[in-house]
């Protein structure tokens, strides 16, 4: 080793208090001496390793190569500093090489022979520039901890930051009064409240008033008032919340800008926000403001706000009441409509979506049924290039956000270690195979039966192996898609199936639809607020004539036990789309209408009754009919190919009707042999079709029934008997419609009757 060298090492042992070295090492994380000088984690990429070599040049120059390639220039900008704070005391060549910050793997710019420029005086932030400006006593500034700092070109002020034992845990430089960047935290320190040595005087006093920034929690304590800082309005971490046990009233000061938003935006989350008020200042921005325009009178103008605050809880109702009213006007006119999934599927349609009117429909329905109890979860199945994906990422478009999470594919765990809430969302996946292996489909089916996951797991902590409940809250409903024919027998009893269309007529129309180039993007934003007015309102529902319904479904399977929760479910949440124009009962409940039930019926009507094996579907029926009429002409069976011309599909989808079809028991394959052609015979027959959902009219008609017995229409009043037959008819017409769809007993359904009828008839 030369003996430059051997200088060099000698000052890098020794990095002198103020210089640029002690400045940039201040500002790193993980420093560790070496023989030839420091490493310390590189703050320009995700550095784990020191990647960072730290050394000293000529002049004191502060030397930086980055093994993982980044670059001088980088490093300097990540840690808040110039490329001239490398140089002692702020002196930089005035001529640099070309290579100078061009990049490089953390090339040092070289040494320049030109003059050095004379050294500039120091700007920045002193600590009694500070005390001037917030008028706040130095003595006192300094009892707080508060000190000089000098970067290179620079003054600040050094603001600790202690923890409730007096202990300093984080640092804070202030660089200026004014200005974006007037604040940097010492490199390794981790934002945290201000003030935590004062909790004890809070929970004394039985109240603590929160603020933002430093100078306002020490223009508090100058004035005796117990108060912590928070070091930035939107850094608020829910951790922080413990700190606040004990303390009765929490008084939150909101400033009158985008800060004031955003410490609302956190608090509206936050499990302090039921011991908080609101405390806003008519005649100051903040605190600091206030104290400066008058000191003498800043606690009496503090007390009256203090009175004058609000509890969150009013502050949330407000906020709600905005957001609802804002919400309305943008979906007023969609939420009057009198066929709200016909109204979707046209501008679905207009959207470049080709027929699968039923599907989409479906889709929307069972996402609206997120804000129930019980969601109904669907899968959407059909032939590779079928455009499941497509629809369903077509219909998401009309959902805000907040229904649904999306994923092509997840890990064993990851629902029960994410935190994306879950709650009153879908969760949808484009493939069935994205649910990895029976722990992933454990949970999903948890989520979608119990409403919830509890998840005990075993972690690894300081103390050794620690048991840990992981809740996950539901409902949560599932949008699936997938290419099998049927899904894992757990799974598929607990989803409405429906397959998309495979004709070569509906070929055509996507074709078309693809074609189309002058198709106008289409507006969603009534679409969201339509769904946002529905989250925030009461969405309860009562089915008047639920007990009728069960009664007439015929009891033809176990399955139904699943599938009729499912059933009412639907008709709740078109009920919802609808509740605009819906009747509610005296319980200010919904009343789901006959037209709800009859909207639900034609959507599910054969999927339901194929999911009981009580009907088989007109694909499988047309392909086994089909299997016969060739058989009969065939001794060997009949190829694959052979139905696929027959029935004008490509061979993908006409195997995938026959599989089906040999899943149902309905046709056999007779050739054994894998990799052989199929040969195709029936099998057992087809059975006669078993109608599971009633029609609209013997709902009508059981309600209407049970609801009369026992009460007799009265006779018409005296001196109407020539108008009898009228009197009756009109009696059971509103009598129905105020059991049907009102939802009323028969005594109060009677008296109602009887009132309305007299105003009618003028008696």
């Amino acid at each position: 080793m030369t003996r430059a060298e051997n200088a060099r090492d000698s000052r890098a042992t020794t990095p002198r208090a103020g210089s640029a070295l002690d400045t940039v090492i201040s500002l790193l994380r993980g420093v560790h001496r070496t023989a030839k000088g420091w490493s310390a984690q590189c703050p320009a990429h995700d550095d784990r390793q020191n990647s960072l070599f730290l050394g000293v040049g000529r002049e004191g120059r502060v030397l930086l190569k980055c093994f993982g390639g980044c670059t001088t220039a980088a490093i300097v900008t990540k840690i808040g500093l110039t490329m001239r704070d490398l140089f002692e005391n702020g002196r930089r060549p005035c001529i640099q090489s070309a290579r100078a910050g061009t990049g490089g793997g953390g090339n040092i710019p070289p040494i320049s022979t030109a003059t050095l420029q004379p050294q500039q005086s120091l700007d920045g932030l002193t600590l009694a520039q500070y005390a001037d400006a917030k008028r706040l006593p130095m003595d006192f500034l300094r009892r707080l901890g508060l000190t000089d700092f000098k970067f290179p070109c620079q003054h600040s002020v050094r603001l600790p930051y202690f923890d409730a034992e007096g202990n300093e845990i984080a640092v804070r430089f202030r660089l200026a009064l004014e200005g974006e960047n007037r604040f940097r935290w010492k490199s390794g320190a981790k934002p945290c409240l201000y003030g935590l040595q004062r909790l004890g005087e809070a929970r004394a006093a039985g109240y603590v008033v929160v603020c933002e920034g430093e100078s306002d929690t020490q223009t508090l304590w100058l004035h005796g008032i117990p108060a912590i800082g928070l070091p930035g309005a939107a850094s608020w971490r829910e951790v922080w919340a413990g700190c606040f046990e004990g303390i009765a009233a929490i008084y939150v000061v909101i400033e009158a800008d985008a800060g004031g938003e955003a410490t609302l935006k956190w608090l509206a989350s936050s499990s302090i926000r039921e011991r908080v008020r609101l405390v806003r200042l008519k005649e100051a921005k903040d605190p600091s403001e206030l104290h400066l325009s008058d000191p003498d009178r800043f606690q009496e103008r503090l007390r009256q706000a203090i009175e004058e605050s609000i509890p969150w809880a009013e502050e949330e109702r407000r906020q709600a009441q905005e957001r609802l009213q804002a919400t309305w006007q943008k979906c007023e006119e969609l939420a009057g409509e009198p066929r709200i999934l016909d109204t979707f599927a046209a501008e679905l349609a207009s959207c470049g979506v080709a027929g699968e009117a039923r599907v989409v429909k479906l889709l929307y329905l069972a996402l609206t049924s997120r804000l129930l109890d019980q969601p109904v979860s669907v899968a959407v199945k059909g032939p590779s290039s079928g455009g499941k994906s497509h629809l369903i990422q077509q219909v998401l478009e009309f959902m805000p956000p907040s229904a649904y999470y999306a994923l092509t594919a997840m890990s064993e765990r990851a629902l029960a270690y994410s935190e994306e809430p879950l709650q009153h969302r879908f969760l949808v996946l484009y493939e069935a195979a994205g649910l990895h292996g029976d722990f992933g489909a454990y949970l999903v089916r948890s989520l979608m039966s119990e409403g919830r996951v509890r998840y005990l797991t075993v972690e690894k902590t300081d103390q050794g192996l620690r048991p840990r409940m992981i809740e996950r809250e539901g409902p949560t409903g599932l949008l699936i898609t997938t290419t099998a024919v049927r899904l894992h027998r757990e799974n598929e009893t607990r989803l409405i199936s429906v397959t998309v269309t495979d004709t070569q007529e509906q070929t055509r129309d996507v074709m078309l639809a693809q074609a189309e180039e002058d198709r106008e993007p289409l507006d969603h934003e009534a679409w969201h607020a339509y769904q946002q007015w529905l989250e925030q309102t009461d969405n309860h529902v009562t089915i008047p004539y639920s007990h009728q319904l069960a009664k007439l479904i015929p009891p033809v399977a176990l399955r139904l036990r699943r599938d009729f929760p499912a059933i009412l479910s639907l008709i709740r949440a078109h009920a919802l789309l609808h509740k605009a124009s819906r009747e509610r009962n005296q319980r200010g409940r919904i009343v789901a209408s006959l037209d709800d039930y009859a909207a639900v019926r034609e959507l599910v009507f054969d999927l339901v009754a194929e999911g009981v094996d009580a009907t088989v579907p007109a694909t499988v029926r047309e392909t086994v009919e089909t299997v016969s009429e060739l058989a009969a002409e065939s001794q060997d069976g009949v190829a694959v190919a052979a139905v696929a011309r027959k029935l004008r599909l490509d061979k993908s989808s006409a195997w995938r009707r026959v599989r089906s079809a040999i899943d149902r028991g309905y046709l056999k394959n007779l050739e054994t042999r894998k990799g052989h052609q199929a040969r195709l015979v029936p099998d057992e027959p087809l059975p006669e079709d078993t109608e599971v959902l009633p029609s609209v009219e013997s709902i009508q008609g059981c309600k209407v029934a049970e609801e009369t017995e026992g009460i007799a229409i009265p006779p018409a009043p005296r001196g109407m008997e020539d108008r009898a037959e009228e009197w009756h008819e009109a009696y059971e017409e509103r009598f129905a419609i105020k059991t049907v769809q009102g939802g009323l007993p028969a005594d109060e359904a009677h008296r109602q009757t009887l009132e309305c009828l007299e105003r009618e008839f003028g008696i």
